[in-house]
């Protein structure tokens, strides 16, 4: 014999039954109204009466027995869950794969936000079990991903939706059981135990959203995947259609409930107002004029649903008293734009294997009290568990699998934790330009059951000896003045060794052997690189040098790259001004700068860049943008130079 309450907000029903070769059977039952409000919105209010309430039906029961009842399984009312969005968006390194470890992290962290909302807007700062949550949608670089998991990218953001019960419901409940007596040997949530019955185990793989109308609110818990994944609660549900009747038609209120009951029942109705006067009126008539009430109840229905599932559902089965309104299921429909076939009331008549010896309670209003009997004959275990983490007792409620990020929810792990971080980075100012040394990635935490490593989503039971190492920081970043500057690199200029870099400062200091480098330092040098380089260090002329690199003749602009000896011939150049000092065939006379200019040949072929060895011009220091200029065109270093040419050459 299993003994179940279901303690509504305005009646309180008890039933006892026992379950055989998979058929449930109610042998008796018993339901109590509540004589004063005792309950709101399914949160007990005052404990003394529903105690009393509670006592009368457990007495009832007994007395059909013949013995006494010592245990009890309830359900936590669905309207008193409170439902929240937590989003969390992360930098990432976008050149690390996104792993599990940091799916894992965020999504808990996601869920911490959505927490914090709760206690910022909760007046009774209470502390809250997370029943459940969905994950609205990833957005990698700002862009919808199904699964980020594998890929790179800048930032990663989260949208999750998570569902919070408050423990003062659990704790009144546990109370008033005490109170009169009765161990509870089994706690679930009502929106589960009507998903038992009116959404068995064989069709959660749908998508569907199953609504309980009740006098005040309407309750959502929504099937996917193979279970439940979100619940939510809407603040008008029957009582809405109810004012509405007492408005329009001038009624009190427990006659406009009877009117509303009645009108899924007849076609015409009679009542007499408060004035007393008498009507008959056709029920359509009266379903026309209280439409905006039932097309209100119905939007506020299918927003929620596709606020908990980002879209609508495939399907939508109603419970409840309140879900008996005439025309309720096709105006959902309407506002889900599903077809109105797929929005039904789930009566009791659709419960398989189940047999009453005393039937005292029918239609959708039954779906709840028979599921939390359901489950607490199909589900012996306790409602709660209790495990050791790093040697602490730690109590969580059992609505669901539980799983290690249950557990890490709990104790308020922080999720950053879970994520091996890198050691500290240092910048340093290269040349004038930002180079960062990157610290190392630390190891990632590391979570224990007994001896074994599992990961946040493996399950929990009573008993379990949880250990939690948390992740750790990388060494920090390690840079040397050789990261930098290659002091191996060089060459032999004829028989002169000859450092690539010079003129090494660190901080404005000459330096000359390898040193650690602290975040923030200032690093400069000069390199050779080139013919040009070269000239510029060893302080000669190109024109009036052969310079050979391995034995080959270079030309100005040729890297210095692989070649380990250079040798360098002297030439003879000489230049003057005068034109008449000049032998004719060996000049070539120019305008530079507007001014006249006669230079030597030296060679079969003068180019442009030769010009610079027969004038005064220091291109080393700069001194604003260098124009070069022939011919009234943009000069080319190698274009050949001829009799006549115009040349100039200045700093703008």
């Amino acid at each position: 014999m299993v003994f179940v309450l279901d303690i509504g907000t305005r009646s309180i029903i008890g039933l006892v039954g026992t379950l055989e070769k998979g058929k449930i059977t109610v042998h008796h039952t018993a339901i109590e109204f509540h004589e004063k409000r005792v309950m709101y919105d399914g949160q007990i209010h005052d404990i003394e009466g529903v105690m009393e309430i509670v006592k009368k039906i457990k007495n009832d029961l007994e007395k059909k027995l013949g013995f006494c009842l010592e245990k009890v399984s309830i359900a936590a009312a669905g309207r008193a869950l409170k439902t929240y969005q937590g989003i969390v968006e992360k930098n990432l390194d976008e050149y690390k794969e996104i792993d599990d470890n940091f799916i894992d992290s965020i999504e808990i962290e996601a869920i911490q936000e959505a927490q914090k909302k709760l206690l910022e807007q909760s007046q009774d700062k209470s502390s809250y079990y997370c029943v459940g949550h969905t994950i609205l949608g990833y957005y990698l670089n700002d862009g919808f991903i199904t699964n980020p998991i594998g890929h790179y990218g800048e930032k990663l953001k989260i949208d999750i939706l998570a569902t919070f019960l408050p423990k003062i419901v659990i704790n009144s409940l546990y109370t008033v059981m005490e109170k009169v007596g009765l161990e509870v040997s089994y706690l679930t949530l009502e929106p589960i135990a009507a998903i038992e019955i009116a959404v068995p185990e064989n069709m959660r793989l749908l998508n569907i959203a199953l609504v309980d109308v009740g006098a005040g609110t309407s309750d959502i818990a929504i099937t996917r995947d193979g279970g439940v994944v979100a619940y939510g609660m809407t603040s008008i549900a029957g009582d809405e259609i109810t004012e509405a009747l007492v408005k329009t038609y001038l009624l009190d209120f427990d006659s406009a409930e009877k009117l509303k009951c009645n009108l899924n029942k007849e076609d015409r109705q009679k009542f007499v107002d408060i004035v007393g006067i008498p009507y008959e009126m056709d029920t359509k008539e009266i379903l026309d004029t209280i439409q905006p009430a039932i097309e209100s109840v119905a939007k506020e229905i299918a927003d929620n649903i596709i606020l908990q599932n980002n879209k609508s559902t495939s399907a939508v089965f109603l419970i409840g008293g309140g879900s008996q309104i005439p025309r309720l299921n096709y105006l959902i429909a309407h506002y889900l734009k599903i077809p109105k076939e797929r929005v039904v009331v789930r009566g009791m008549e659709l419960i398989q294997n189940l047999q009453w010896d005393e039937n005292a309670i029918t239609g959708p209003e039954g779906i709840t009290p028979i599921g939390i009997l359901s489950k607490a004959l199909k589900n012996r275990t306790d409602n709660f568990i209790e495990v050791k983490v790093d040697n602490e007792k730690i109590r969580l409620l059992k609505t669901k699998e539980l799983k290690i990020r249950d557990l890490l929810l709990v104790i308020n792990f922080n999720p950053r934790d879970l994520i091996p971080q890198k050691g500290d980075k240092i910048s340093i100012l290269v040349n004038n330009e930002n180079r960062n040394f990157y610290g190392e990635y630390g190891e990632p935490a590391r979570i224990l059951i007994e001896n074994k490593e599992v990961s946040v989503d493996s399950t929990i039971e009573d008993g379990d000896h949880i250990y939690i190492e948390k992740a750790t920081q990388g060494r920090n970043a390690v840079a040397f003045l050789e990261d930098i500057i290659d002091f191996q690199d060089k060459i032999f200029v004829e028989n002169r060794e000859v450092n690539k870099f010079y003129d090494i400062k660190l901080n404005e200091k000459v330096v000359r052997e390898n040193v650690l480098l602290q975040d923030g330092d200032k690093v400069e040098y000069k390199k050779i690189e080139d013919v040009e380089d070269l000239c510029s260090y060893l302080d000669i002329s190109f024109q009036k040098h052969h310079i050979y690199g391995n034995g080959i003749k270079l030309n100005w602009e040729d890297s210095l790259d692989g070649v380990k000896q250079v040798t360098i011939d002297k030439i003879k150049i000489n230049a003057v001004n005068e034109k008449e000092d000049l032998p004719q065939q060996n000049t070539i006379e120019l305008i530079c700068n507007g001014k006249d200019l006669a230079i030597e040949k030296g060679k079969k072929q003068l180019i442009f860049v030769d010009i610079f060895n027969y004038i005064e011009f220091d291109r080393s220091k700069v001194k604003g943008k260098l124009i070069l200029k022939h011919n009234g065109e943009d000069a080319n270093y190698t274009t050949p130079l001829k009799d006549g040419d115009e040349v100039w050459i200045y700093w703008d």
